[in-house]
């Protein structure tokens, strides 16, 4: 257990105690009731807010409720001293055995520490990247596949039970386009002259291939078939090809899904139908006209039209949304809302991740959840905004390889996994983020992959150099000698399950990078005081006690080091070369 959830579970006992007094009612939802560090250091070690949250409910204030509660946390053992601040917020302050003690936490829990059982094992589906199957992976999809696996990650690590989702949107007009442009590359293959690739299907070279094994496969029969003795297969054929590349991309992040889940296979099976009748069944579909659109100006023709609507006005959106069209055809809505449904009957939340060009949607999607699962279910829905491909400050000329895009692969294989996946994160999700060839690999304090990384990267090579200086690492240490600087990193290092459930719960694993840099930054100050004063090295041949205090502190910061870099996908540097 943490040091914040063990002084957690100690006022979690001090308020039952009051509840044994009668000075306080044993109905209380302490759900909002945190322990965590004060926003001034010099005000204490740890905060709670439980005077200020509770107070209204036991028909207090909250000064003297912080009053009843502040005698017994004093009495609690490492507390050596409680003040009330403000308008009733309680500040603590520990001894340092508190805090060697979470160090030796640190250390005895190794890849374990900062995972806890928040979640409960709810079940949690995460939908990220789905883009079209209509050709390899590019950097406008990279942020997206970033952050939906580092958030499935932190989700498991706070103890959700998670499911990776991709949704294949195989049945619209686009996968026709593709199934188009293969027959082009197969007719191609097959020793055809195809000439400039013609306005509006896929230009990509990334099809050529498609087109062969197309060639081989079916010989000439297609070559002057109509096409409606092809599209179907093809269609078939070349989205299954374009899976098989997007899988491939996305291992190169190191991304894997656990379901890929096909539109077109939905509504084969009625999902669209079993949605409708679902809202139906509740009184929320009608026959009814859309109002006016109000990007059309007054001379713009416009005649209304009866359409199949589902009442998503009631559930917070901005009007009423069509499910069918006029020709009894769904509309993307009445897709997504049916394959909402479907995660829905197996998880107990949704998150989905999506780019910005989805903002639009999302009132008419959460709307369609909580109908569907009479609020049980609820969907967060991540927005993320577009990357800006830079080289030395200039914008990146497009791949024409590709089809007028920069691939996810080709900035991979330059940069490689961890310091594209890490530069993803440096930002929120929602917020613009530009990627600099060259400032990405840069090897400086600016460069937040190389800050991070290079405070691992020190800490293993000091265990390399005590074992070459003949310092035993085998005797244990004496954690005592640390003094109360060095014990102010052990005190950045105990953030660090706070900042997972944090990031968890918030759906945010940026959080994960902001804090990593904030504890290498706080290690890297403590290592340049040895600058200026060898004393204070942590390496010191003559002073292997200090030595092996100072090591057991570096080796419990490089352990949370790598647990928030591995929840992010980044492998931990043992060397920088």
């Amino acid at each position: 257990m943490s040091l914040y959830a063990h002084y957690g579970a100690l006022l979690d006992g001090v308020l039952d105690q009051l509840v044994a007094e009668g000075a306080l009612p044993g109905d209380l939802d302490r759900k909002n009731v945190a322990v965590e560090p004060p926003r001034d250091p010099a005000h204490g070690d740890l905060a709670t807010n439980a005077a200020m949250v509770l107070a209204k409910a036991a028909a207090t204030n909250p000064r003297a409720l912080a009053g009843l509660i502040a005698p017994k946390l004093e009495a609690l053992p490492g507390v050596t001293g409680v003040e009330i601040a403000g308008p009733g917020f309680i500040n603590l302050r520990l001894d340092q055995a508190a805090w060697r003690d979470e160090l030796a936490t640190i250390l005895t829990e190794g890849a374990a520490y900062g995972r806890s059982s928040v979640g409960k094992g709810e079940r949690v589906n995460v939908e990220y990247v789905s883009a079209n199957p209509t050709g390899p992976m590019h950097m406008g999809h990279c942020r997206g596949a970033v952050v939906g696996d580092a958030l499935a990650s932190l989700l498991e690590a706070a103890g959700f039970v998670v499911t990776r989702e991709y949704y294949v949107n195989d049945a619209g007009s686009q996968v026709d386009t593709l199934a188009r442009s293969a027959h082009l590359r197969y007719r191609e293959a097959l020793g055809h002259d195809i000439g400039e690739i013609p306005e509006g299907l896929y230009p990509g070279d990334y099809l050529v291939p498609v087109g062969q094994a197309l060639a081989a496969e079916f010989g000439d029969k297609f070559v002057d078939a109509p096409e409606p003795d092809w599209l179907q297969l093809f269609k078939t054929k070349t989205v299954a090809a374009m899976i098989v590349l997007i899988k491939a991309d996305l291992a190169l992040l190191g991304i894997h899904h656990d379901l890929f889940a096909s539109e077109a296979e939905l509504a084969a099976a009625g999902g669209p139908d079993r949605a409708m009748a679902a809202l139906d069944a509740k009184g929320l579909v009608y026959q009814g006209v859309l109002e006016r659109p109000k990007s059309l100006d007054e001379e713009d023709e416009w005649e209304p039209v009866e359409l199949t609507l589902f009442r998503s006005s009631q559930f917070g959106d901005d009007q009423d949304r069509p499910l069918q069209k006029s020709d009894g055809s769904w509309t993307y809505f009445g897709g997504d809302a049916a394959y909402h449904l479907q995660k829905a009957e197996k998880a107990d939340h949704l998150v989905n991740i999506w780019g910005a060009d989805h903002a639009g949607t999302v009132k008419r999607i959460q709307a369609a959840v909580t109908a569907l699962t009479d609020g049980r279910v609820d969907l967060d829905v991540k927005i993320v905004q577009m990357v800006k491909l830079l080289r030395a400050g200039e914008p990146i000329k497009m791949s024409k390889r590709s089809g007028n895009f920069v691939t996810l692969a080709d900035v991979v294989r330059e940069v490689g996994k961890d310091v594209v996946r890490f530069i993803m994160l440096t930002k929120r999700a929602d917020t613009p983020l530009e990627f600099d060839f060259a400032k990405v690999v840069e090897a400086s304090k600016d460069n937040p992959v190389f800050y991070v990384q290079y405070a691992h990267a020190r800490i293993a090579s000091l265990q390399r150099k005590a074992t070459e200086a003949g310092v035993s690492l085998d005797t244990p240490a004496d954690l005592a000698l640390l003094d109360s600087e060095e014990l102010g990193l052990v005190k950045v290092a105990a953030q660090y399950p706070r900042a997972i459930e944090a990031a968890a719960l918030s759906h945010e694993p940026h959080r994960i990078a902001f804090y990593l840099n904030d504890l290498a930054s706080a290690f890297h100050s403590l290592w340049n005081r040895g600058n200026d004063d060898p004393a204070r090295r942590f390496l010191i041949e003559d002073r292997p006690d200090v030595t092996r205090a100072r090591l057991e502190l570096a080796r419990g910061v490089g352990q949370v080091l790598k647990n928030g870099l591995g929840l992010m996908g980044v492998e931990a540097a043992e060397e920088m070369r």
